[in-house]
């Protein structure tokens, strides 16, 4: 008997969530991936590591994502793709080309029997059992706002900025070569002198381990010296450095200015006066004037990035300041913010909505199938009026 009216107890369904730096991959019906691993290839002869997503020709692609779905198949999932049914999880941003030549893998390599491409913001919602929400995603190249109402994406009304994850390790590295030290037995060296040290992994794993989001006031302190100028003896007392080790010998030293100050990169406000923050407030803006009231209220943050200590605090902080500032006050009367905690961890939400959705009959509705790909070569695009016929 099936659980709920809808629901399928068919294990067949893979749901793949392909992210720029990691991806996240499993089985329908189950509440978390079963791996989650970079998104990156490894030559086994020269060992050198290529970006999935670096690609300068789509036969280049084709190549990378014909080898990187083997491994997940065959060495993550154990599972024969032939014949399965797949949802794909992506971004509203994904490349045409990106999802054009993922389906050709999919469907003429591997010969998988359908293929469903869902708008991960919608599946992230579908945790929640709401069709309404403003999804912020805080990724690794980019921050995506997108307002989502009755389950319709409101295009016109969404916003990103290429500030995120990305961004964090670029402001990490450059504090740490001009203040950093590397200490080998009693020998220490300033890290400019041994910048191979500051590989992309190591950046990521500081980031993780030591980096946090600092409190609002603190915040506006060392904005006023990093963006304006001000003396550097108003910064804040700086919290305690960490030795992180880089192999057996070799320790460099993390201080407390880079655990703090990496993360502000995301909430200083640019040329046009645009942070992270002001994403919210301006897809809310944007957004039909009825809506507005209930995307404040079903606000929903997913993304590795935002898991970073401190960071939920310190946004809903940001935006109670910025709704006062005149650019907000005159067009929202907006007093309050309402954020959803969905029943993942943020960065693999929109995998668990993409779960969810694997797991119901109407699936198959809504994909296409191997022999619809064959007839036509093309896919459905949500956002057009054309439809496979």
């Amino acid at each position: 008997m099936p659980l709920y009216e809808g629901y399928t107890s068919d294990k067949h369904v893979i749901i793949f969530d392909i992210g720029t730096a990691y991806t996240k991959c499993g089985v329908a019906g189950e509440m978390c991936p079963r791996c989650i691993v970079p998104s990156q290839l490894k030559d086994e002869k020269t060992g050198k590591v290529r970006k999935l997503w670096e690609y300068n020709t789509e036969d280049e692609l084709f190549e990378n994502l014909k080898d990187f779905l083997f491994h997940l198949y065959f060495r993550h999932l154990l599972i024969n793709p032939k014949d399965r049914r797949m949802v794909v999880c992506e971004s509203l941003l994904c490349p045409a080309s990106f999802r054009e030549t993922l389906a050709r893998v999919l469907f003429k390599h591997f010969e998988v029997g359908s293929v469903m491409f869902a708008p991960c913001q919608l599946t992230a919602l579908l945790t929640l059992g709401t069709s309404t929400g403003l999804v912020m995603d805080v990724g690794y190249n980019e921050t995506l706002v997108v307002p989502v109402y009755e389950g319709i994406p409101v295009l016109k009304a969404i916003q990103s900025l290429p500030v995120a994850g990305k961004a964090i390790h670029e402001r990490a590295k450059q504090i740490l070569l001009t203040e950093g030290k590397v200490k080998t037995g009693s020998i220490e060296k300033p890290v400019s002198e041994q910048r191979d040290c500051l590989t992309e992994d190591v950046l990521e794993d500081i980031k993780v381990r030591c980096c946090f989001t600092t409190k609002f006031d603190r915040a506006k302190k060392i904005h006023r010296v990093t963006m304006f100028g001000e003396n550097e003896s108003n910064l804040p007392t700086p919290p305690p450095s960490v030795q992180y080790p880089l192999d057996g010998n070799s320790m460099l030293h993390v201080d407390g200015k880079v655990r703090e100050h990496a993360c502000e990169v995301m909430f200083e406000q640019d040329n046009e006066q645009q942070s992270i923050a002001t994403l919210i407030l301006d897809a809310i803006v944007q957004s039909p004037i009825d809506m507005r009231k209930e995307l404040s209220r079903n606000i929903v943050i997913i993304g590795g990035t935002s898991m970073l200590p401190g960071f939920l605090h310190r946004i809903q902080l940001e935006l109670q300041s910025l709704i006062q500032e005149p650019r907000y006050v005159n067009f929202l009367a907006i007093k309050k913010f309402r954020f959803h905690q969905p029943p993942a961890k943020a960065n693999y939400t929109a995998w668990l909505g993409g779960s969810m959705f694997g797991a119901l009959d109407t699936l198959a509705s809504k994909s296409v199938s191997r022999d619809q790909y064959k007839e036509t070569g093309q896919l459905s695009d949500w956002c057009t009026l054309s439809q496979l016929k």
